[in-house]
């Protein structure tokens, strides 16, 4: 298993979307991020007539022995909310009121939407355990609330940063049938637990603080192979189209014929899929292309550029290794060929 590799695409999946050129709060499209993989709470799902899922669902095929064991990881983004808050008079450093943006000794800090990588593992499952009961595994992450104070040069405080975050509660079921001789269909399933009232009031934004964002799923197997689910063998063909995945898909990961490993993406991937070489980081754009995207970063100005280092440090990284980008790893990106073919001569 190349983990290095698989780290890399799942990272992508993970932050797929996270913030959208031009890499500003003040961006409309970056006012309702996160449309890969969130589950919401059951009972605001319910609420939205199940429009919004609160669950995802993999099921795959598994070539087996009787010593094969599985290890799942359930992968998310566990959102936080940054309100930036200036002090209502110069009386008192006690009283302050969220503005959407603050600048202090001409550092600019803005309110936003953070993230915490979240993974909830289950490990060395016996399948023939699966095979006799279901297996179940909660998980709890609780709330958080912090508070930072911004000090100007004379060490007023100047402003604050308050971090919220709501806790979440889910859980990963994972189940397995024999389907015929050493073939068997793996189910892995993760649920929002998490309660919320007066979900039929609440709004998106609301729910989402409460969900489990850009949620996919990695299976790995020890003494056992996957069957690729887009391209089965002929006699599993049958059995790979009566796996059931719900708002995501599996796909093998790792070197090319490696068997071991399947992420299971909100985003729909090809088996094996790689991180273009020519990519210096990620961009966080749905299909993004580091080309066209890293021309327009460069076309920003200094006013842009000063809004989106204040969006976060994931926003100041893009910037900062785009302007720092050497010309040559630039022309890497223009043209690339991914491979080539003989042209076969006409017969006629």
């Amino acid at each position: 298993m190349n983990l290095r590799l698989i780290e890399r695409i799942v990272n992508a999946v993970l932050y797929e979307g996270y913030i959208l050129y031009p890499y500003r709060p003040s961006a409309v499209k970056n006012r309702q991020r996160f449309n890969f993989g969130a589950l919401y709470p059951e009972s605001y799902s319910s609420a939205q007539s199940g429009a919004d899922a609160s669950s995802m669902q993999t099921e795959c095929l598994v070539l087996a022995t009787p010593r094969t064991a599985l290890d799942v990881h359930a992968r998310f983004l566990h959102l936080v909310s940054r309100e930036v808050a200036r002090p209502i008079s110069d009386s008192t450093e006690e009283e302050f009121q969220v503005v959407e943006s603050l600048e202090v000794d001409g550092q600019l800090f803005q309110t936003w939407q953070e993230a915490i990588e979240r993974d909830v593992s289950v490990k060395n499952v016996g399948l023939n355990d699966l095979l006799a009961e279901q297996r179940r595994l909660t998980f709890t992450f609780s709330s958080n609330r912090e508070r930072e104070h911004l000090r100007d040069a004379s060490g007023k405080t100047a402003g604050v940063v308050i971090r919220k975050q709501e806790a979440i509660e889910g859980a990963i079921e994972l189940a397995a049938e024999r389907v015929v001789n050493n073939l068997f269909k793996l189910s892995a399933r993760v649920i929002n637990l998490t309660a919320m009232s007066d979900a039929e009031s609440k709004g998106r934004d609301d729910a989402l603080m409460k969900s489990c964002v850009s949620t996919h799923t990695i299976l790995g197997l020890q003494d056992g192979e996957f069957v690729s689910l887009l391209d089965p063998p002929e006699e599993f063909r049958d059995a790979a189209r009566s796996c059931k995945n719900v708002g995501t898909w599996p796909v093998l990961v790792g070197e090319e014929g490696e068997r071991d490993s399947m992420l299971s993406s909100p985003i729909i991937l090809y088996d094996y899929p790689q991180i273009a070489p020519e990519s210096a980081g990620d961009l966080f754009d749905g299909t993004e292309i580091d080309e066209i995207l890293t021309l327009r970063i460069m076309t920003l100005t200094d006013e842009e550029k000063r809004a989106m280092r204040g969006v976060d440090d994931r926003a100041r990284q893009i910037l900062e290794r785009t302007e720092s980008l050497p010309f040559e790893q630039f022309m890497k990106m223009h043209g690339a060929v991914r491979g080539l073919r003989p042209v076969e001569e006409d017969e006629r």
